[in-house]
């Protein structure tokens, strides 16, 4: 498989610099945090999480929900 190069900001390089594990290459990195990883792979997760919580629940009532004012 050939390579190609890219140009990315100082602060993309950084990001994806601080989230390299020893001994990884850069293009490992990236593989790793981008490859495969699809809007229905996301699906499939979030479909797994049990979502019916509150806000109270989810914070141990340490946040207050507040509803919105009526006109």
């Amino acid at each position: 498989m050939g390579t190609k190069q890219m140009r990315v900001s100082e602060d993309l390089h950084a990001r994806v610099k601080s989230e390299n594990w020893e001994g990884e290459t850069l293009a490992e990195t990236l593989d790793r945090l981008v490859g495969g990883y699809s809007l229905t792979d996301f699906a499939d997760d979030a479909a797994e999480l049990d979502l019916d919580v509150s806000v109270e629940e989810a914070t141990d009532g340490s946040v207050e929900a507040t509803p919105p004012e009526s006109e």
